[in-house]
């Protein structure tokens, strides 16, 4: 069975960069996909690959990681709001997939869609 666990911007805000991802890593490791509300920093992003390589076993093949951001209309004006928004409430434009290597065979995106192909365990047994 695949599971999908989202993270509302909210729950993670007030965290720490390892609190954040501790919270994220528990959840892959537990072969859960995690749809993450926002974005995370390019800082935090660095961290949690460190602490996956580390944190790497037999069990554990590491993760798979994708950035979503919104739509971006390149005017002035909406710049202007759209920081102004994100200085007020945070980053929550966009979003973040992370899952466990071992489920996520691949992750594509474009424009108007995001394709997450995941590996068919039933298959894999039967080889």
């Amino acid at each position: 069975m695949l599971t999908l666990q989202f993270i509302p911007y909210k729950e993670i805000n007030n965290l720490t960069t390892s609190g954040k991802i501790k919270k994220i890593l528990d959840l892959v490791k537990e072969n859960k996909i995690v749809l993450v509300e926002g974005k995370l920093r390019s800082n935090e992003e660095a961290a949690l690959i460190e602490r996956t390589m580390e944190n790497v076993t037999k069990s554990f093949k590491g993760i798979e990681l994708c950035t979503i951001k919104a739509e971006e209309d390149y005017g002035l004006i909406s710049k202007f709001k759209a920081g102004m928004v994100s200085l007020l409430v945070g980053n929550r434009q966009g979003f973040t997939i992370i899952g466990p290597a071992a489920i996520i065979k691949e992750i594509r995106k474009d424009p108007t869609k995001v394709q997450l192909f995941t590996v068919d365990k039933i298959r894999k047994r039967r080889r």
